[in-house]
């Protein structure tokens, strides 16, 4: 009988202690949207010829992924741990940066990587773009990469059906992970940190919807800048409200946050070789039972199997929170929409500059009124600021001077490491003095009958 005090020293181990390590590095993955300018469906076997061109061109990626068709899905360097790789189908392609001490290293090398893929895609009349929801998405077939790992997920996203009398609306999008795209940073976090660098970066998510949103969900939710966030949470990921979106309490101790992580969800493990899923359910629930009835992929269709619940099978709890505590000792933030491609940079340089800087950001945070105050949790203001016209008791003045003052720390922070990474966030000043995001512009832009090719290109454009 595994024992609660088992699963609460597992969980400690697996997510707590690596912060116990000092370490100081930047982990970026940029996920983007893959068109095809014809207005059809994206041609895989283009996307297999470029991947491979790739492979030929740059020697030091090797095979990191075949999936069941022999086709490759992931490559990675194992001199700098860099991986490039499809996310969910051949519909996404994603630049997982290996970690490092500085944002140049890293934009140099996306840089490299981004413009091959586009040059040779752009060959083929495809191209990518810096956009959170693929705009030709309609054109698109929804088809999973053939590997276990998303042919589970789409599995799993796809059985909505089966949960009653649950008290959440399910969209009916289970496909939603092959035509939207974040920009996700990983920044390593000491253990005496971690309680206030999660309270605190939570509380930045209103600004960060406001400063960073770019995923328009076109002919469907066109008023909504960050429609991202609503297709996690109202997918089978939000059955269990903690498992996604922002925290709603602050945490007073690491008890606290060793109690929370307790009530995630889990939804799938893996027995040899095969991932297998099974309704979503508490993960102390889960040690609860002898077994557990879940599925598996076979190439002859989904087969019926029991799971026996192991200790192990810790290390497949996975939230979809705006904040993660990963195995690395690191915090993902995870809430920001892919980036216009020129402006790729500035999601890491934003939350680098703030990192070394808690303490002065809890502060700003905690003394606004122009936000808080006004009745609403973060998570609601969050919801608030992603929607193209901001409600009328917002201060729209009071609202753009929090935003810089925040940017002021973030560029102090920065300017600090002595490096130049400042440059980075600089796009984002000409929003707040625009009173503007990605996701406005192009709203804007099509109210203006401005051609969606056009902010194609333009989001899609390195410089």
């Amino acid at each position: 009988m595994i024992s609660e005090r088992d699963i609460r020293d597992r969980i400690f181990k697996e997510f707590i202690a690596p912060t116990k390590v000092k370490k100081d590095y930047i982990g970026i993955e940029i996920e983007m949207p893959i068109i095809n300018l014809n207005k059809k469906a994206v041609d895989f076997n283009v996307v297999h010829k470029v991947t491979n061109s790739f492979k030929n061109e740059f020697g030091d990626f090797k095979e990191n992924g075949i999936d069941y068709d022999g086709n490759i899905f992931s490559l990675r360097n194992d001199c700098n741990d860099d991986i490039v790789c499809y996310d969910c189908s051949y519909n996404n392609i994603e630049f997982a940066m290996g970690k490092e001490k500085d944002l140049f290293t890293i934009s140099e090398r996306f840089e490299t990587y981004y413009k091959f893929f586009k040059d040779e895609f752009e060959e083929c009349n495809h191209t990518l773009t810096g956009m959170g929801i693929n705009p030709y998405r309609k054109y698109n077939k929804e088809i999973p990469i053939p590997n276990e790992r998303y042919l589970m997920l789409y599995h799993y996203l796809k059985s909505y059906d089966n949960y009653r009398n649950q008290p959440i609306y399910f969209h009916n999008y289970p496909g939603f992970g092959m035509f939207s795209s974040s920009s996700q940073v990983q920044l390593d976090v000491h253990y005496d940190d971690l309680i206030k660098t999660i309270n605190t970066f939570s509380h930045l998510e209103p600004i960060k919807g406001l400063l960073f949103s770019n995923s328009v969900f076109l002919d469907e939710n066109k008023g909504v800048t960050c429609f991202r966030d609503a297709l996690w949470e109202y997918s089978t990921h939000g059955v269990n409200q903690h498992n996604i979106g922002a925290y709603d309490i602050d945490f007073e101790s690491m008890s606290e946050l060793e109690n929370y992580l307790q009530t995630l969800n889990i939804y799938c493990v893996e027995r040899n070789g095969s991932y297998i899923d099974f309704p979503t359910m508490n993960l102390l629930d889960y040690f609860k039972e002898d077994k557990i009835s879940g599925e598996k992929y076979t190439p002859e269709g989904y087969e019926k199997i029991d799971v026996i619940p192991q200790l192990d099978d810790i290390k497949y709890l996975r939230a979809f929170k705006f904040i993660n505590l990963t195995f690395r000792g690191t915090l993902e933030y995870r809430s920001v929409c892919t980036q216009p491609i020129k402006d790729s940079m500035s999601v890491a340089a934003f939350h680098v500059g703030l990192n070394n800087r808690i303490d002065e950001l809890d502060d700003i945070l905690k003394n606004d009124h122009s936000l808080t105050y006004k009745g609403y949790n973060y998570d609601e203001l969050r919801k608030l600021l992603i929607q193209d016209e901001l409600p009328s008791f917002i201060d729209r003045d009071a609202l753009c001077s929090l935003t810089k003052q925040i940017l002021d720390l973030s560029r102090d922070g920065l300017e600090e490491r002595g490096i130049g990474e400042e440059k980075f966030i600089d796009c984002l000043y000409d929003r707040v003095k625009n009173r503007t995001n990605p996701g406005k512009e192009l709203i804007k832009s099509l109210k203006n009958n401005v051609p969606i090719e056009d902010m194609i290109r333009k989001y899609g454009e390195l410089y």
